[in-house]
């Protein structure tokens, strides 16, 4: 049956969305991280969906731990997650999956021969979980989170497993397989459920008086980051059948430095205060992806540190009204992290990133304390979007390409 207008079906139970950290990674010291853990989110869960309510947030992206979930090859402990699961039911809290948010079993990484298999194996395991808990409504997956990321930080930075150089394509093309294959086994036992991909949204440019060279380098590394989505939708390597079937809600996780000059670690300075002709608004990113695939957007990470933060959801809030005033489908915006996060390498260094942030008291405990002037901004800019979105109710989205669930 053509489906057309299926992505125009916005899923979300909010516009306004939550993330909360939940990698379980091994870090670049090979350490095993767990930030849903060490931000005390699986400990101050009620407190965590209680407190989303003054900011219009009612749907929050979650993470199952893979590494935590499969201790041994397909035996699965469902336990803290079916918790998480119930505890979104009380609270009224949609919550989004990550199956794999970049951690793996201990024996197992994405060069492992059975690695597709065993994701496969799990992804159908979660949605069997799931229904049984949830018979009915929305069922929301992201299968593996920012695979172009994540592919660079194992096969090439050595900063995660495998722990390789010059392997990024390999560990791309092994993760697409397992993002297609259970994507597939996920619908054969819940064909409504919906896919939500989370993959970085960049821009990289050239230095000043750029040679041939330059150009053409620049040029294809904005076109690589979208590898990943052209395999999905099977417009490259289309043995690993991927399909336009399987493009549904595109996110776009968009940071203060995801734009920088190539070959040099030198960011373009977000603000641009000197008119940087090379800086690209969010906006004009989010309407290049979109012109791309012709699928519902979403922003699926944003954030900025410290003192910044009220800076930065204020930019992220004019960009969002030039978007939604295009007619452009821009289904929510997901402040990640929603809760203060360490880092990864060195955890002892916390980010300040966070709608909330985490004051040990007496070398103890984990209170929550609301960064006032990002609230604050936060409460304006809503107002704000919800007025241009009013505004633009007249409008028509455009016609989105044929579209088969």
């Amino acid at each position: 049956m053509n489906q057309q207008f299926a992505p125009l079906t916005n899923p979300f139970q909010s516009f306004w969305m939550g993330g909360y950290e939940c990698t379980d990674q091994l870090n670049a010291f090979g350490n095993r991280v767990d930030l849903i853990n060490t931000t005390g989110h699986l400990e101050f869960l009620d407190h965590d969906y209680k407190a989303l309510s003054p900011f219009n947030i009612g749907t929050v992206r979650e993470g199952i731990r893979w590494s935590f979930v499969e201790r041994r090859p397909y035996h699965y402990d469902w336990t803290v997650v079916e918790s998480m699961i119930k505890k979104g039911q009380q609270y009224g809290i949609q919550q989004v999956w990550d199956i794999c948010h970049f951690g793996f079993p201990d024996d197992l990484t994405p060069l492992h021969p059975m690695f597709a298999r065993r994701f496969a194996h799990l992804c159908r395991a979660f949605v069997i979980l799931y229904r049984s808990i949830v018979p009915t409504g929305n069922l929301i997956v992201t299968p593996i989170n920012e695979v172009s990321f994540l592919s660079w930080l194992g096969g090439d930075a050595r900063g995660t497993s495998p722990f390789c150089v010059g392997l990024g394509w390999e560990v791309k093309y092994r993760l697409m397989k397992a993002y297609i294959e259970g994507i597939r086994a996920m619908k054969e036992v819940d064909p409504s459920i919906r896919i939500l991909t989370t993959e970085p949204l960049v821009n990289m440019v050239t230095p000043l008086n750029p040679t041939r060279r330059d150009l053409k380098y620049a040029y294809s590394a904005n076109e690589n980051q979208f590898q990943s989505l052209d395999i999905l939708a099977g417009r490259m390597c289309p043995e690993l059948g991927g399909s336009l079937s399987l493009l549904d809600l595109i996110g776009f996780n968009f940071y203060y430095n995801n734009q920088w000059i190539i070959k040099t670690e030198n960011f373009l300075p977000w603000f641009n205060e000197e008119n940087d002709p090379r800086w690209r608004p969010l906006s004009s990113l989010l309407a290049m992806a979109y012109n791309r695939y012709k699928r519902p957007i979403v922003i699926t990470e944003t954030s900025h540190s410290q003192e910044h933060r009220p800076n930065w959801i204020e930019y992220i809030g004019n960009e969002i009204c030039k978007t939604i005033q295009t007619g452009i489908p821009l289904f929510g915006v997901c402040l990640y992290p929603i809760i203060d996060r360490p880092d990864w390498d060195f955890p002892e260094k916390w980010h300040g990133a966070g709608l909330w942030d985490l004051q040990i008291i007496n070398g103890q405990g984990r209170e929550r304390q609301l960064y006032e002037p990002y609230g604050m901004e936060l409460n304006r800019v809503q107002k704000q979007v919800m007025d241009a979105a009013r505004l633009s109710m007249d409008k028509n989205y455009p016609m989105l390409e044929e579209y088969a669930a």
